[in-house]
């Protein structure tokens, strides 16, 4: 199923489905009294901030993960602190991990000694993010390794004549 089929199926899930929908016609005739919807100074009525409206909004469609998801990520400078923050890089949170690419060895090895007060943190400020742990890594290397499994031996060295 494509992600725009799952997307229509959960709004169709929360709103529900009016099959009359778009098939109204406008009663001109018809006396304010007799009109649907909501009358001037009911109760419900009231107006409400735009944050208030969009923080229901992504509560009710079950956007408040993801959205925490890239803010952590926006502000990870925040996070971890300017300097820092110019020598690691967040890569993304996919199930509870957060992955972190940082310029050196010795700047991955640092930030794992951080790791629990990282998590403590980012559990206080961002609780909807859902990060459970944290992979540090190090700069891309080349290596000769291929796939998930190797043998151990010399490696590439002893086709060398």
């Amino acid at each position: 199923m494509s992600e725009a089929a799952e997307f229509y199926r959960h709004l169709k899930q929360l709103f529900g489905a009016d099959p009359a929908w778009g098939q109204r016609k406008s009663n001109r005739s018809a006396r304010p009294a007799e009109r649907e919807g909501s009358q001037p100074f009911e109760p419900g009525r009231e107006p409400r901030g735009l944050g208030g409206v969009i923080d229901s909004l992504t509560e009710e469609l079950g956007w408040s993960s993801p959205l925490a998801k890239s803010e952590v990520i926006a502000a990870w400078s925040d996070v971890v602190g300017a300097e820092t923050a110019k020598h690691s890089e967040p890569i993304g949170i996919e199930g509870g991990v957060l992955t972190v690419r940082c310029d050196s060895t010795s700047w991955a090895t640092q930030l794992r000694l951080m790791r629990g007060e990282l998590l403590a943190h980012l559990e206080r400020s961002y609780p909807d993010a859902g990060v459970e742990s944290i992979r540090f890594q190090g700069p891309d290397v080349p290596t000769w390794k291929r796939g998930p499994r190797s043998v151990p031996g010399r490696g590439p060295r002893d086709t060398y004549g």
